[in-house]
């Protein structure tokens, strides 16, 4: 059983208006933050691989390297197989990172079948790839497949925005974090676009960039 899943705008906000009943907080992140956005994306392959290509990058170097991937065609496993050590450095991948896309690509996932996989099942056939952790994983549940439960503690920048908006002394640990979204169900994917769209605000009213 996959649950609900999140296709529309009138989808995140049917979560958002559970989630502003049951939290006052959230109701009032939500005020501040303004409707927040569907993030749906495609899912196979590729959206994996542009996962993998934006860990532990700024979103910008991410999207430059990916435009490059795109250009020269390695966005297939058969393209990614092909091409040479040398060939995926000049795009921008490091070792561990054309490692990790040639695992992604000899791993020959069932992207289709995962569309119906239940969401401990989607986590469990994605963690299973060298390369791929639980945040990426849960990412691509949440944006890519449209799971509305699916949630991902290890994100850095929602742990901050839950340290904010609930005055909290430290930002969460991702076991603690995991709990604490236990309470959101079965809302708890919109819980996170709501916390990444509070964390923008907050960086924005502070003058960070």
């Amino acid at each position: 059983m996959t649950g609900r899943i999140i296709e529309t705008d009138a989808d995140v906000h049917e979560g958002m208006l559970a989630l502003s009943a049951l939290c006052p907080r959230m109701k009032a992140a939500y005020a501040l933050t303004g409707p927040l956005p569907l993030r749906r994306r495609a899912d196979g392959f590729a959206q994996v691989l542009s996962a993998i290509v934006g860990q532990q990058v700024s979103v910008a170097s991410a999207a430059a390297v990916w435009s490059r991937i795109e250009a020269a065609g390695f966005n297939t496993p058969a393209a990614v197989l092909a091409a040479s050590d040398d060939e995926l450095r000049a795009v921008g991948l490091s070792r561990q990172k054309f490692i990790y896309a040639r695992e992604l690509a000899l791993a020959d996932i069932d992207y289709i079948a995962l569309r119906d996989m239940s969401d401990e099942a989607v986590i469990k056939t994605l963690v299973a790839v060298k390369g791929i952790g639980p945040w990426t994983a849960e990412v691509y549940a949440m944006f890519s497949l449209g799971r509305a439960d699916v949630f991902a503690p290890g994100d850095l920048a929602m742990q901050e925005a839950a340290r904010s908006l609930y005055d909290l002394p430290e930002r969460p640990k991702e076991k603690a974090f995991r709990e604490m979204a236990d309470a959101w169900a079965p809302w708890r994917a919109v819980a996170a676009r709501l916390l990444w769209a509070y964390y923008a605000y907050e960086k924005d009213r502070d003058g960070i960039r």
